[in-house]
């Protein structure tokens, strides 16, 4: 069996033969092929460079820092829509019916072995989320409450975008499985009420949900944060896998419900004492192990250990990567054989 034929089993909720890995960092080193590898067409990421800096399609300017382990934000102080009211004459998507997707598909894929790697198709990266990258946290929450209706059309307008995008993704590069985002939540609750999820972010991922259970593909829903308040709501547009399901969560409770109904993707600690620069092996390893022994049991379950450095050269950081996939490899590989 493959790598990937066994993570699919367990996105289609059936039983692995082993413990799969999701998204396997490359300075890992880890001697298998990954299981999945993330696409989103890079039509998308035009105005993108390869740090992450620049703008996407909108015209929202995103800068990498060191304090997000290298991650590009949309710049603070320079947010392009101050008033909801105007999103019409500020937020313009882009016309794509002179994009070429079957050539678009064929060079954003060929480095993905897809015999032995999962394809997993992504198009963006939420409308709660979008909202926050035009206006900015303060602004954009106060404008959900303040003027839902607005919030509700822009929302809207691009989902008719996104949601053309998503169909001709799946046609042209014949994913495995589709990936959903949207971070709607802190560490300690949802930045916003199940009330106004379902009334404002909801009915936008069911359309997604929608295409993408018409195409008859499972659905993995990627959002951070203590957001276990919305699984009952994921099952409604086809979520089968949720990433990174980490532990501000109730993962024993949530596992002990839904069992392999929902995949329970991460479940590492990686804003914890083993994701810190500096953690000693031991601490590291051990960590692998008790996730393992507490997530794996009867399926339902994919390792995923994020290790972040400063910067991509930080020898540190893969040292703790290397760690952790050695420890993976050890106990994961087997714990259903043993």
């Amino acid at each position: 069996m493959t790598e990937k034929e066994n993570f699919l089993k367990t996105a289609r909720g059936e039983m692995p033969e082993w413990v799969p890995r999701y998204l396997t960092p490359p300075e890992a080193g880890s001697q298998y092929k990954p299981a999945v590898s993330a696409v989103f067409p890079s039509f998308l990421s035009a105005g993108r460079n390869p740090d992450g800096s620049g703008k996407d399609i909108f015209g929202v300017e995103y800068t990498p820092t060191e304090s997000t382990g290298g991650m590009a934000l949309p710049t603070p102080g320079n947010f392009m829509l101050e008033d909801v009211r105007k999103w019409r004459d500020v937020i313009k998507t882009p016309d794509i019916s002179d994009v070429d997707f079957e050539k678009m598909a064929a060079a954003d894929t060929k480095r993905v072995d897809r015999e032995n790697t999962a394809l997993e198709m992504g198009t963006h990266f939420g409308y709660f989320q979008h909202l926050m990258a035009f206006m900015g946290f303060s602004e954009g929450l106060m404008a959900m409450y303040e003027e839902p209706d607005e919030v509700f059309d822009l929302f809207n307008y691009l989902a008719d975008f996104y949601d053309e995008v998503l169909k001709k993704s799946i046609e042209y590069y014949k994913p495995d499985l589709v990936l959903l985002n949207d971070d709607t939540a802190t560490a300690k609750n949802p930045f916003f009420s199940l009330e106004m999820y379902r009334k404002l972010v909801k009915p936008f991922q069911m359309r997604q949900g929608k295409i993408v259970m018409d195409a008859g593909l499972p659905i993995d829903m990627h959002n951070c944060g203590r957001c276990e308040d919305f699984i009952e709501d994921w099952f409604d547009f086809g979520v089968t896998m949720w990433n990174p399901a980490q532990v501000m969560n109730d993962l024993a409770g949530i596992k002990k419900k839904y069992g392999r109904k929902l995949a329970l993707v991460g479940c590492w600690d990686s804003s914890g004492p083993p994701g810190w620069a500096g953690a000693p092996e031991e601490l590291v390893r051990s960590s692998v192990r008790e996730c393992l022994d507490a997530y794996a049991p009867d399926g339902g379950f994919c390792f995923w250990g994020s290790v972040y450095g400063v910067t991509d050269n930080d020898t540190e950081a893969k040292q703790r990567a290397a760690w952790m996939t050695d420890e993976y490899n050890k106990l994961g590989r087997t714990f259903y054989s043993r």
